[in-house]
């Protein structure tokens, strides 16, 4: 069967269909009309002369033959990515889009100021830059980059690692004049937390071969590191802080380090990006520059 240049659209729209989860949203994503889209699904169904979507009115799921040829119609729409991806490489200076995603603090503290220097570099990079607590699913979004806190989960998605950032407990004044100053890591379990919605609430400190687990708790909690820090230098319990974030807030006197002498687990920085991704040559100049900031930016964190 000869594949025809309108086939090869329609196979582009039904991958698109899939990975977006929904008709409206490939067509949004796209840039056609949920009708368009829906033509170019029909049309191929029929060309084939097989069902690929069971449809209701609010969602679809693939059959098996749908779910075979969506693996083939993606690597058709990654292949052609790929093959822009390499011709751009041959540009003298980079240019074209980047979409960013990063958590709020990180980003506003570490991320963004890293963005300003490499759009100075190359300033014929676009960059659209969006700061969320919230995981994004990168696929649906369009993201290039997104900048992870933790290991990549099982999926479809590649990573590098950008940086290591180190931790530390702290509290205010004010809250150890009203509740003392913990000694040990079992006196932990004994204070007020503020309580970051996005870790596990177990608490893990070393010091040589001796390792300790204290369960936090607390009657703040939030879902932003920059709110969980304020919350922090309000008084309200204390914290485990990134230590670029706390730094200054210590050596100003807004922010007192407790059981310095214990080892915390260090936070690793992801670079995610979509299978592929990396071979464009502006997000590969945009990992390593990344890379190199965040490491001198690791060397001034030093207590």
């Amino acid at each position: 069967m000869n594949v025809s240049f309108e086939q090869l659209k329609s196979m582009v729209v039904f991958a698109q269909v899939i990975e977006q989860g929904s008709l409206s949203a490939a067509a949004k994503h796209l840039g056609l009309s949920r009708a368009v889209v829906s033509y170019h699904i029909k049309k191929l169904e029929s060309s084939l002369g097989l069902k690929l979507l069971n449809r209701s009115t609010r969602s679809f799921t693939m059959t098996e033959a749908g779910q075979q040829y969506y693996y083939h119609c993606r690597t058709i729409a990654e292949q052609a990515q790929a093959a822009n991806q390499q011709i751009e490489n041959f540009k003298q200076e980079p240019e074209g889009l980047l979409k960013i995603t990063c958590p709020v603090n990180v980003g506003l503290q570490t991320i963004v100021p890293a963005l300003n220097e490499f759009k100075a570099l190359y300033p014929k990079i676009e960059l659209d830059v969006m700061l969320t607590d919230e995981v994004v699913n990168i696929i649906q979004e369009g993201i290039d980059l997104a900048i992870r806190g933790a290991p990549l989960a099982d999926s479809g998605l590649q990573a590098t690692k950008l940086s290591t950032l180190a931790t530390c407990l702290c509290g205010s004044g004010e809250y150890f004049r009203k509740h003392g100053r913990p000694a040990t890591p079992a006196e932990l379990g004994q204070h007020q937390w503020v309580i970051y919605k996005l870790t596990s609430g177990v608490l893990t400190l070393s010091k040589g071969s001796k390792s300790y687990s204290i369960k936090t708790q607390g009657n703040i909690s939030t879902n932003n590191a920059a709110a969980r820090t304020a919350f922090v230098e309000g008084g309200h319990g204390l914290g485990r802080i990134p230590l670029y974030d706390a730094l200054p807030k210590i050596k100003s006197g807004a922010l007192e380090q407790v059981l310095a002498d214990y080892a915390l687990p260090d936070i690793e920085v992801y670079g995610v990006y979509p299978p592929g991704g990396a071979s464009a040559k502006k997000l590969r100049l945009l990992i390593d520059y990344l890379k190199e900031y965040l490491l001198k930016e690791e060397k001034r964190a030093v207590l």
